[in-house]
């Protein structure tokens, strides 16, 4: 086995590492490393972790005029030695011509017969003139001639200092120094008042989730008779007509700037999932900023996991729910420290699946972080180990995917079509509206409001959860618009279409579309029509069709929902208004 670095030299902050203990970089090897001019020597460490290994040398440039031949500190063959070396090439520019000159290492190593390792290393020096050139920082150990390096290479160089040689750095270099030590130092305290604060909030939210599994959720069902008839003098239907198409178009929508607004501003987002409403990005901001809160969110995400983290050994997966391409739900239990053990659900990847795959996992799985409500279901804890992939823990209590429940109601064991009455429709969507509130009151944007992220029991009490899994348990629901992302395109409003803008009223169009999901047992929405042709069908006032069955009361409600500009929806506090009068019409009428 064989280990090769390449050392930090002359301004170099960081070694790399082309082979770690026999394995070869290859990305790295495939990567043009550029030096800048003030560099004129590159050094390699290298060690045998076996025998001594035979080796040979070659190095080649592109333009001689500018590089003449580069020198090494070390015989062109010889043999890998067992203990760590460093060997050096020197990269002096002639100073004649400036140029870009690519430079070629190549280094073979026979670790056996007709077996041998080749590996090149690329780098482009950037040469100028005698009169522009700056002054060179050089680190370049040099030997006597006949000197042996590893087993058997005499020098290159003759008649050189033994010693080894550096010309000091300037002033402003040390200065430059002085200020990152003191800006390292600052970023350390920072971190640690920050640890220290966060782990002060973890004993907090746990004991919140803690009370709020124990509770359990509760729901204000009543059980009315299996039918979908449109109830007299409830709410007002939209003025327009609807036709019995799976979409149709209208001119207008009803308006819901009569009904009281409420404090709650509507902000755009980040690009992540369940997006903070307060780290929102808009046109104005400037890239550095945007890039910071880039870091902030990594940050964040990291003191997240930290302070949920629990041992493998204490979670055991019993039986597959849903499964992907690459990913898989399990149902399973978690044994806490006093072995009480606990019904969970289990969030996670197989092992083909790509670090994109598993970083996203996290990202969207970590979103309902320290969120404690009847009506949403947060994550209980996360299981990462090395060379496995994580695990995503969720409180079970008898739960299901509330598409896959929506489907099942469409047959029922004798094969006979099943509906869910009306009122049991409009107390889920009540339950959803409640959540959502809650979201919006954490000032969290969920951006992919459907039922497939959703989940019910046995007693239709809803719970929302994250879209972690989501775009792989459900392909069908999420289409590609030709910029490499996967995106729910027929459950997204009008401007988050166009223009990428999510806000608390994008939330209310998605939820239209739940609703409408709610009454026809998860149909698919715009079945007919070509994602790339959905944002010019919105635009021409098209819609979804009333479902067959469906009161015009609550049709009313998913077409306010979808009012083509995002100030005329309702707000989740208006929509639970409407439904709670509308449900208790319904139990009026029976």
């Amino acid at each position: 086995m064989l280990t090769l670095v390449c050392s930090p030299v002359a301004g170099l902050s960081a070694e790399l590492f082309y082979v770690r203990e026999g394995v070869v970089n290859e990305y790295a090897l495939n990567f043009t490393v550029p030096v800048p001019a003030q560099i004129d020597s590159l050094a390699f460490t290298w060690q045998s972790l076996s025998r001594p290994l035979p080796y040979s040398v070659s190095v080649d440039v592109n333009n001689r005029e500018a590089l003449p031949a580069p020198r090494l500190n070390m015989s062109v063959s010889g043999h890998v030695p067992t203990a760590p070396e460093t060997w050096s090439v020197l990269l002096a520019c002639s100073g004649d011509v400036a140029a870009e000159v690519d430079v070629v290492l190549r280094v073979n190593v026979t670790l056996g017969r007709d077996n041998v390792t080749a590996l090149t290393f690329r780098r482009r020096k950037i040469c100028l003139k005698a009169s522009s050139a700056p002054t060179v920082d050089r680190v370049v150990s040099r030997t006597a001639t006949g000197t042996a390096v590893g087993s058997g290479g005499g020098l290159v160089a003759a008649g050189t200092d033994p010693q080894q040689t550096a010309v000091p750095l300037p002033t402003a270099y040390v200065f430059y120094i002085a200020v990152v030590c003191a800006c390292s130092l600052i970023a350390v305290i920072v971190t640690g008042l920050t640890i220290y604060y966060a782990r002060s909030r973890k004993l907090r939210r746990q004991g919140d989730m803690l009370q709020e599994s124990r509770l359990g959720s509760s729901s204000s069902s009543a059980q009315g008779p299996a039918t979908f008839l449109a109830e007299p003098g409830l709410l007002a239907a939209p003025a327009n007509n609807w036709t019995a198409a799976s979409s149709c178009k209208s001119g207008s929508y009803a308006s819901f700037r009569r009904l009281p607004t409420l404090p709650l501003p509507a902000y755009t987002s980040c690009s992540s999932a369940y997006t903070p409403l307060d780290e929102r990005s808009q046109a104005a901001h400037s890239h550095t900023t945007h890039h910071s809160h880039e870091d902030r969110h990594h940050e964040d995400l990291q003191q997240r996991i930290a302070q949920l983290t629990i041992q493998r050994c204490r979670v055991r997966l019993r039986s597959v729910v849903l499964e992907g391409t690459f990913g898989r739900v399990y149902r399973g239990s978690y044994a806490d420290e006093e072995g009480a053990e606990q019904e969970v659900l289990v969030k996670t990847v197989t092992d083909h699946a790509s670090q994109v795959q598993i970083s996203l996992l996290l990202q969207e799985g970590m979103a309902m972080y320290g969120v404690s409500h009847k009506n949403v279901m947060s994550i209980l804890g996360v299981s990462i180990e090395d060379h496995t992939a994580p695990f995503l823990l969720y409180p079970l209590r008898g739960h299901q995917n509330l598409k896959r429940f929506l489907n099942k109601c469409k047959q029922c064991p004798e094969g006979i079509a099943h509906s869910l009455t009306t009122q049991e429709v409009v107390d889920m969507a009540l339950q959803v509206t409640t959540g959502m509130q809650y979201l919006h009151r954490k000032r969290l944007l969920h951006r992919d409001l459907a039922a497939r992220n959703c989940v019910v029991d046995d007693k239709l009490r809803v719970q929302i959860t994250d879209n972690a899994l989501a775009r792989d348990l459900f392909p069908a629901d999420y289409q590609c618009l030709g910029d490499n992302e996967n995106r729910p395109v027929k459950w997204l409003a009008i401007e988050s279409l166009s223009h990428k803008t999510f806000t608390t009223a994008s939330d209310v169009w998605s939820f239209g579309v739940l609703l409408w999901e709610l009454t026809t047992l998860a149909q698919q929405p715009y079945i007919e029509i070509d994602p790339f042709e959905m944002e010019v069908y919105l635009r021409d006032g098209y819609r979804l069709a009333q479902p067959v069955n469906c009161p015009d009361e609550l049709f009313a409600v998913m077409a306010y929902c979808w009012a083509m500009s995002s100030e005329e929806r309702p707000t989740f506090h208006q929509l639970n208004a409407c439904l709670q009068e509308f449900y208790a019409q319904l139990t009026r009428y029976v």
